[in-house]
């Protein structure tokens, strides 16, 4: 009796570590570059930390700090799971292979196909890097490759994980049902965009950073041609505040409500990753989304006839 009491209770305490060391963000569906085979943080070896960096082939500052990453990697590949996460927004397959060609990389690098695991991490600016031991436990996060950064993996590299450190808040199941609760219900015509990319991307993606200013220019008229339209505006929370906002709306002088997606949830859930992108939202779901501004006439009348289709539906 005694010895089925204590196998019983084992069983308990075995079956408790193991669901303590699955994190729900582990299970969240990633592409492999360049084949965009599936894969998951689940499938990499758990027995070692992991080390992430978020990055973006436009991003000035993550180019800065590849030369660190693939040191890094090759100091640590043993002793560290190490993957490069591309964002994939507004992305191009040439702009990755050309930064891995460029840095002589030689970690996987994988697609957060949809943003979720930023999402589910915190990201809220790349370069963006996150260690985690191998109970699934975020550690430390970190927009630097310094000297910090470089003691953390020292520490995870010798099994020495430590007491966590500066990290980011990741939303909460609560909190994201909460901030998607306002578009579940109803019609809705949301422009997603992000205050940074008509300047920011100006020397890395100049043709991008043209749509946007192009696009953003525009949102007036076709406000203007739709006014009994419900919109709304939509920025990216990526290096984005209040005050930035502010100057955004100021700046294109816009006629429609703004706000900054809090956690990525907004672009997450409607699987924005083109940025200006145009969607019309119908109890939750999308039923239609425009990326193509070159004719506002067309546009309009896309929009009008989805609107009609809808109506009598």
């Amino acid at each position: 009796m005694y010895i089925r009491q204590w196998v019983a209770g084992a069983l308990i305490l075995l079956s408790m570590a193991t669901a303590a060391q699955h994190q729900p963000y582990q299970d969240i569906k990633l592409k492999q570059f360049p084949e965009l085979q599936p894969r998951t943080l689940s499938s990499i070896d758990n027995k070692k930390p992991t080390y992430l960096k978020f990055w973006a082939s436009w991003c000035k500052p993550c180019m800065e700090q590849m030369p660190h990453f693939e040191k890094t990697y090759q100091k640590y590949r043993d002793e560290l799971n190490i993957i490069a996460v591309n964002i994939n927004m507004n992305e191009e397959a040439a702009r990755i292979e050309e930064v891995i060609k460029r840095f002589d990389l030689h970690m996987p690098v994988w697609l957060d196909n949809e943003g979720a695991l930023g999402v589910a991490l915190g990201l809220i600016g790349t370069p963006y890097s996150v260690l985690i031991n191998p109970e699934g436990k975020v550690l430390y996060t970190t927009h630097e490759s310094d000297a910090a950064l470089d003691v953390r993996l020292a520490m995870l590299a010798e099994g020495k994980s430590g007491e966590s450190g500066v990290t980011a808040e990741p939303v909460t199941l609560e909190q994201k049902k909460k901030l998607l609760e306002p578009w579940a219900q109803g019609e809705h015509l949301i422009f997603f965009t992000a205050t940074w990319c008509d300047w920011y991307l100006a020397d890395t993606r100049p043709e991008m950073a043209q749509q946007c200013k192009s696009v953003q220019s525009d949102v007036n008229t076709l406000y203007k041609r739709l006014p009994d339209m419900p919109w709304h505006g939509v920025v990216n929370h990526l290096w984005t505040d209040e005050q930035a906002l502010k100057e955004f709306t100021q700046k294109y002088n816009m006629r429609i409500g703004f706000s900054i997606d809090t956690f990525g949830v907004l672009f997450n859930s409607f699987k924005v990753r083109d940025i200006p992108t145009l969607v019309w939202i119908k109890d939750g779901k999308i039923v239609k989304r425009v990326t193509d501004f070159e004719n506002i006439d067309a546009v309009v009348g896309e929009l009008q006839t989805t609107v009609k289709k809808n109506g009598e539906s």
